[in-house]
């Protein structure tokens, strides 16, 4: 349930979306790629109704789980995902590049890592070059450097023009967003710059501040 939610996310800008798990970060996630049911109101992405043909080539959306062919190779995922969105040979030379496996392509995905197929899903998401990506919970189960390179990443493709909504149920990872939604209940509770957000509440750490305004909220 999202009762009454009111958002808006900033071009160009890697945006939070934060809270407990089962506070609605993933349904409101299907809601904006336009594969949630909506009971009422309206999502608009890129100006139009979410979830309208127009707007598949333009938003590439990553599942938490790795949403691409385990007896394939990395090479073969891509080719095969290229040809669902009309991307040349080109462009999946491009994108293995971009997310660093090039000594894997011709790896059967089931047999790499699990960051490593992680960035083979991440890799079919930016074939078509798209101006909105959704990551649901992109970096849960990896080791700290993997995490850290792929915050990395995503804030390259931001300054490149790609807008970005990331979720996460780890708030470590808040001090990474530009800006952050924090979600508790299906309702927005808070919507600013982590240094905001600790200047409001006087916390020093995003934990706590979660927790301050969680309170208050309940108060």
């Amino acid at each position: 349930m999202l009762p009454g939610l009111d958002l808006d996310v900033e071009h160009g800008s890697v945006t939070g979306l934060l809270g407990p798990s089962g506070s609605g970060k993933t349904t409101l996630i299907r809601a904006i790629v336009g594969v949630q049911i909506v009971a009422g109101g309206d999502v608009s992405v890129l100006g139009l109704p979410a979830g309208t043909k127009e707007l598949r080539p333009r938003v590439g959306y990553v599942t938490q789980a790795p949403s691409v062919y385990g007896d394939l190779t990395v090479r073969e995922n891509l080719r095969y995902f290229a040809r669902l969105v009309d991307a040349g040979t080109g462009r999946v030379d491009e994108v293995i590049a971009r997310v660093g496996l090039a000594e894997d392509e011709n790896s059967i995905v089931d047999a790499l890592s699990g960051g490593q197929r992680a960035r083979v899903s991440l890799a079919t998401a930016l074939l078509n070059e798209p101006e909105l990506l959704v990551l649901d919970e992109p970096t849960v189960g990896l080791d700290p450097v993997l995490r850290r390179d792929l915050w990395d990443f995503f804030h390259a493709l931001a300054e490149a023009g790609t807008t970005l909504l990331v979720s996460s149920h780890v708030m470590d990872e808040a001090a990474r967003c530009d800006r952050l939604v924090l979600l508790r209940e299906g309702r927005v509770i808070a919507v600013e710059t982590p240094a905001s957000l600790l200047g409001r509440t006087g916390a020093h750490e995003l934990d706590d501040a979660f927790l301050r305004l969680v309170e208050g909220a309940a108060g």
